[in-house]
């Protein structure tokens, strides 16, 4: 089994990123080694100030963002709900949504990680 295989058992939609880039595994998994090394260096913490909560917003949308180019449903739906959660200034059910995808995005970072030898 390959990182490609085991993404997808941990729900990232591996055909329809592969139907956008034409095919091009080599050039997804390159990109989703990218997206991990971002998310080792991107600042998720659920103990951001919940009354100035912007920087934690500014990462949470980069994060979407990304996690929705490369079809890694989990972290993309997630992300989306905690956008939102911050865009109706709900800042501690925010806290709570990173909390609950922490482990998922973990795991989904560390088969990236055991594949690409990081």
């Amino acid at each position: 089994m390959g990182m490609l295989d085991e993404l997808k058992e941990l729900g990232v939609d591996v055909d329809k990123a592969l139907k956008l880039l034409n095919g091009k595994t080599a050039l997804y998994e390159k990109l989703l080694v990218k997206f991990a090394d971002m998310m080792k260096k991107a600042d998720i913490r659920t103990d951001f100030d919940s009354s100035d909560c912007t920087a934690m917003m500014e990462t949470t949308h980069m994060i979407k963002g990304s996690a929705g180019n490369l079809s890694i449903t989990p972290l993309f739906k997630a992300y989306s709900d905690i956008m939102q959660l911050f865009r109706e200034g709900k800042p501690e059910e925010a806290r709570e949504g990173l909390i609950e995808i922490l482990p998922v995005q973990e795991t989904i970072i560390a088969c990236i990680d055991k594949y690409s030898g990081a």
